[in-house]
């Protein structure tokens, strides 16, 4: 793929994300542009169509993956339907960038990387914190034996009051709806930090854990208490609920020099404490926070092999380590899937 425009995108599933975060970004990646988006309701499809000044839309996801002028395909909708447009896309030759969490579970993910892997096509996956700014200095930082030293253990946290969306059980959007979304908050925004670790420290060798569902506001969980211990010996806990008092949101990594801390959502400063003293540091994040993962892709997809750090191989490490720490809840509640 080559050309001034050689990679041509198409948005299945045009919502929210799409509008600021990512949407607007392909068109403003040298040799990227987006030429079609799909939304169930065309009304809201050709809507954002004229606002963005995307030349075609669709409401219905065959229609744009078989558009000969899309030739990459964004999947932006809710999990549940991330397997069948990535195989229908894997089908038809058209590299495919999917949303997170890749997909309702592991085997989902990894049916995913067969076809791709079987067909020679690629993909990818919207853990985007692995290109801002913010975290490859958190990288950088941990990365250099002056800072922190050698890193020894993990503690994440991430505790906000219920969300007024989540209050008319009648209407729960399908962040909550576990056919929908494969589990709860934590599968929905707790993956990014689990990605974010892995691409820290390497994959997570093994993960345990409990949840429960204390608030009853829905029926998926709400809590998750988790331990883990990455492959070079780094040993962590992670601690999620979406019915607090007030909000948290901290990663730290303890070294045997130092520690630093810093949030997975958040835009606060990134805080080192050694002996030297206590050092904050300020990174602002893009206007189109999934720009610089999408530049990673397009430069991928016109010949850079390896540039992209989100893959579906790394996806899936996400997708295997929630699955794990959900076992035991999903079959309590009926809810196992590939497990």
């Amino acid at each position: 793929m080559t050309g001034e425009t050689a990679i041509r995108w198409g948005i299945i599933g045009c919502g929210n994300v799409t509008e600021v975060k990512s949407g607007p970004a392909f068109g403003k990646v040298p040799g990227s542009s987006l030429v079609a988006v799909m939304r169930r309701d065309g009304d809201k499809a050709r809507d954002y169509a004229q606002r963005h000044g995307v030349p075609r839309w669709y409401d219905d996801a065959a229609r744009l993956i078989d558009d000969p002028e899309v030739n990459a395909v964004y999947v932006a909708t809710p999990p549940s339907t991330h397997k069948p447009y990535a195989l229908m896309s894997i089908a038809a030759g058209k590299p495919v960038y999917v949303e997170k969490p890749m997909a309702m579970d592991h085997a989902e993910c990894e049916a995913i990387i067969r076809a791709g892997r079987d067909a020679k096509v690629p993909v990818f996956v919207a853990y985007y914190r692995r290109r801002l700014p913010r975290f490859l200095k958190v990288r950088e930082l941990i990365h250099d034996d002056r800072v922190i030293g050698t890193p020894r253990i993990v503690n994440t946290v991430l505790h906000e009051p219920h969300h007024p969306r989540y209050h008319d059980p009648a209407n729960l959007p399908w962040h909550v709806r576990p056919e929908i979304s494969g589990g709860g908050v934590f599968m929905d925004i707790g993956c990014h930090t689990l990605d974010i670790l892995d691409w820290l420290f390497g994959p997570i060798a093994s993960a345990s854990g409990q949840a429960s569902n204390q608030l009853a506001a829905y029926p998926v969980e709400d809590t998750v208490a988790m331990s883990f211990a990455f492959g070079n010996g780094v040993l962590g806990t992670g601690l999620w609920h979406f019915g607090s008092y007030g909000h948290h949101d901290q990663i730290e990594v303890v070294g045997d020099r130092g520690r630093i801390s810093f949030a997975t959502f958040g835009d606060g400063p990134i805080r080192v404490e050694n002996a030297e003293g206590v050092q904050a540091y300020r990174v602002a994040n893009p206007l189109h926070i999934q720009q610089p993962l999408i530049e990673t892709i397009v430069a991928e997809l016109t010949g850079h092999k390896g540039a992209c750090p989100s893959t579906a191989e790394s996806g899936a490490r996400t997708s295997w380590v929630m699955d794990q720490v959900l076992r035991d809840y999903r079959r309590a509640t009926g809810q196992a899937m590939g497990l």
